[in-house]
This record gives structure tokens, C-alpha cells and sequence, in this order.
């Protein structure tokens, strides 16, 4: 089920490939504020006991979780419609919405916004679907 113009995938690609460059940015943000709490000794040794962050940093940690549980599947379904050929304007919408959704969830999420992070994530997840959808 596709709506609009077909594409010849590209930009639904070059979508992924923002989405994997904003999980990078995100990994190094929480890694670098975590980090930061923990101290240097603990960040380069065996880390072999456990020092739990809070704050932003832990705001940052969860994000990043949420971020490695979503973007597989949006991955996977972007990559299977654009093997398929059923790109068009469901992937288009779809990705630019999981790409616009995860780039702004991050700050909001770090700044402790609880009602818009929320709808950023609902939109991520929509977005997903959409990608889903294309593939029926």
C-alpha cells in the first residue's frame, strides 16, 4: 500500500543513513555526560564495579537505550520496502518522520520535557509504522 509518487529510494536511504548519524551523535552525547559523572579512572579501567548515573546523564542513557529498541526495526522495514521496490510516499513520510521525531526526542528528553517527549516518540514509532505499511 503506497500513497503518492513512487521513488527510486535514495532519499528513504539517505533518511537511514541521517537516523544512524543522529544515533551516533546520541551515543557520544551520553557517553561523554555519563562518563562525566563517573570520573576518568572509572571510565578507563575494568569498570568492574558499577557507579549508576542520574540527572541528564541518565535521561541520556535511557534515550539511547530507546534509541537501539527502535531503530532496527525502522532499519529493517526502510531497507526491505526500498529491496522491494515500494517506496513512495508512505517511506518518504515515514522516514523523514522517524528521522525529524528522533533528532528532536533527544533534547527534549535530556531537558526532562515529559509531555513532548512523549509525542516525539509517538511520532518516531508512526513513522516506523509507515514504513511498515508500505511493505503490506
Amino acid at each position: 500500500m503506497m500513497t503518492g509518487h513512487i521513488t527510486d529510494g535514495q532519499t528513504e536511504l539517505r533518511l537511514l543513513g541521517a537516523a544512524a548519524f543522529i544515533g551516533l551523535i546520541q551515543l557520544c552525547w551520553a557517553s561523554t555526560a555519563s562518563q562525566t559523572q563517573r570520573g576518568f579512572a572509572w571510565a578507563v579501567g575494568p569498570r568492574d564495579e558499577s557507579r549508576p548515573v542520574h540527572g541528564v546523564a541518565a535521561r541520556l542513557q535511557r534515550a539511547m537505550v530507546n534509541f537501539l529498541e527502535t531503530f532496527p526495526i525502522f532499519a529493517a522495514a526502510l531497507l526491505a520496502a526500498v529491496m522491494l521496490g515500494r517506496t513512495g510516499g508512505t517511506t518518504l513520510a515515514g522516514a523523514w518522520l522517524y528521522v525529524i521525531a528522533r533528532a528532536l526526542y533527544v533534547p527534549f528528553y535530556a531537558a526532562g520535557v515529559p509531555v513532548m517527549r512523549s509525542l516525539l516518540w509517538i511520532a518516531a514509532l508512526i513513522g516506523i509504522v509507515l514504513e511498515l505499511v508500505a511493505l503490506l
